[in-house]
């Protein structure tokens, strides 16, 4: 029977430790962007959609709005977006890709191959443990909901 209070037993440990292991090997390729991790997922998401409010790319990043108003002013601040109030209801803001913005997605383009290379697994492999994770992220959520 295993310890159930063993830290190697502890799928969060997991996680938590992978999670420090990739951000260790983003940070080179993002500092050649002048990029944070966050600023590059909220970068990832506009590529994906221009034109999202801030509370939608908030709730796709599961990220609070004391978090995401500063990352955001910083990428309008280096001229990858621009944030607008919207036309028909001003206390919603729009994000937009600024020409900049639309232009540093082609010097992002290889980030992704890199991860897979630098992890050892093939894509089909990553993919996989990628969807297992969204599946216990969801379970979780739903646990405390």
């Amino acid at each position: 029977m295993q310890d159930p209070l063993k830290l190697d037993n502890f799928i969060c440990f997991a996680v938590y430790t992978a999670s420090h292991a990739l951000n260790r090997v983003y940070k080179p390729l993002l500092d050649a962007l002048g990029l944070t991790y966050p600023q590059y997922l909220a970068m990832v998401s506009l590529w994906e959609q221009d034109g999202q409010t801030v509370g939608g790319l908030g709730e796709k990043l599961f990220l609070e709005s004391s978090t995401l108003t500063p990352l955001l002013k910083r990428l309008e601040t280096a001229g990858y977006v621009r944030r607008e109030r919207s036309k028909d209801d001003e206390r919603v803001v729009v994000l937009r890709l600024t020409e900049e913005g639309k232009h540093l997605r082609e010097k992002a383009i290889g980030i992704p191959g890199c991860i897979v290379a630098a992890s050892g697994r093939s894509a089909v492999d990553l993919t996989r443990l990628q969807s297992e994770i969204v599946a216990l992220r969801e379970a979780l959520n739903r646990s405390v909901a």
